[in-house]
């Protein structure tokens, strides 16, 4: 099946999803004082969906992959932050969890990504 629209990737369903957690967690009376937490954690969940349907709009698959990576990027990003709002007493153990397990989940699935695009540009990679 051949992807038509950035909405249809995958990764990028995954990332919105993770957007959400971030912004929901961000919301709570716990995080109201520290505004530039809640504009840097943001800011990096925006990015990794915005870098995967950027990426997916360059057209060609090697500009795709550095999206891609960009994106892992910033997914390295919130999870730092992560553990820090976790340290801060921001969010809870569960919560945490919760939140960095669903970023591990679109880390994979934007591994795998790169690894599919790299094998089908150069299948002598095996």
């Amino acid at each position: 099946m051949k992807i038509k629209r950035f909405k249809d990737i995958l990764a990028w369903q995954k990332a919105r999803e993770l957007n959400k957690m971030i912004y929901t967690i961000t919301q709570k009376k716990s995080f109201s004082k520290d505004y530039t937490m809640i504009d840097q954690i943001r800011r990096d969940s925006i990015s990794i969906a915005s870098n995967i349907a950027e990426g997916f709009g360059r057209k060609t698959d090697k500009e795709f992959i550095q999206f891609l990576y960009i994106a892992k990027g910033s997914i390295s990003e919130v999870q730092s932050q992560l553990y820090l709002s976790l340290d801060l007493g921001y969010i809870g153990k569960d919560e945490f969890k919760t939140v960095f397990d669903s970023s591990i989940e679109c880390e994979k699935i934007i591994n795998g990504f790169i690894t599919y695009l790299k094998r089908t540009n150069n299948p002598t990679n095996d």
